[in-house]
């Protein structure tokens, strides 16, 4: 059975799928650490959640993942005033993007720092942590549009999503035989702030039933989950398999 994690960090929690999983773990009874550009948001969803959960602890602070060296300090305060950090969710994101060779490099750029470089960032501090404790699980949040590569606005998107399953299965690989666990999740189409303006999307789904099912996989502690897993497993079977004319016209 996977281990209880009762102090819990996640980025980017000002919003979306970030936001209601601190909702969600904050009704299971884990104490949190929260973290966003926006401290306001994060005021607001502290004094949401004690005022729901007294018995749990809230921390919150503000967060750039793009400024590395604030991560490395944010993730240590938090060791220091929370004592122990059992779960760190990489959940900050992005998602502009532009056609490749359509004048669209820094937006694309912006997506691939965010996604890639900065979750880099987030999984070394986080991985230095665990190291030390022994212990610890290393959740990161990819996406379904990592399984194959994506036209249009979507290609700087769904490739800095490969790059960050990559990267979680080269940390798992690495810390296989240590009381480490790593897992990937990849939700597919749930609505949140990042799509609010995306219309007549096939198999999308609210935020609250989309983010339990991906709070279900997190509990669990696989090492990759397809969330919802229907349809998106057995869709991404398919992804994997098709020629890219037929992808062309799914997504």
């Amino acid at each position: 059975m996977p281990t209880l994690r009762k102090n819990i960090i996640i980025t980017g929690a000002s919003s979306g799928l970030g936001e209601e999983m601190a909702r969600q773990f904050a009704a299971k009874g884990r104490n949190l650490g929260l973290c966003a550009r926006r401290t306001e948001r994060l005021d607001a969803l502290k004094h949401e959640l004690e005022q729901a959960y007294p018995g749990i602890q809230v921390l919150v602070k503000a967060l750039d993942v793009n400024d590395h060296d604030a991560v490395f300090r944010v993730v240590e305060e938090f060791k220091q005033e929370m004592g122990y950090i059992d779960r760190f969710i990489v959940n900050a994101g992005m998602g502009k993007g532009v056609g490749i060779g359509k004048g669209g490099f820094h937006a694309n750029k912006q997506t691939a720092m965010t996604n890639y470089i900065a979750a880099l960032a987030q999984c070394e501090a986080a991985m230095a942590v665990f190291r030390e404790q022994n212990a610890g699980h290393l959740v990161t949040i990819s996406s379904m549009s990592a399984v194959r590569g994506m036209p249009g606005a979507m290609t700087a998107y769904a490739s800095s999503k490969a790059g960050l399953e990559s990267l979680t299965e080269g940390i798992r690989s690495d810390v296989l035989r240590k009381p480490i666990e790593v897992s990937c999740i990849m939700p597919g189409y749930i609505r949140s702030e990042l799509n609010d303006k995306v219309k007549d999307t096939p198999f999308m789904i609210d935020t609250v039933p989309g983010v339990r099912a991906m709070v279900k996989s997190i509990e669990k502690e696989v090492p990759s989950a397809a969330v919802p897993w229907w349809p998106w497993a057995p869709l991404g079977f398919v992804m994997r398999r098709i020629p890219l004319t037929w992808m062309r016209k799914l997504f």
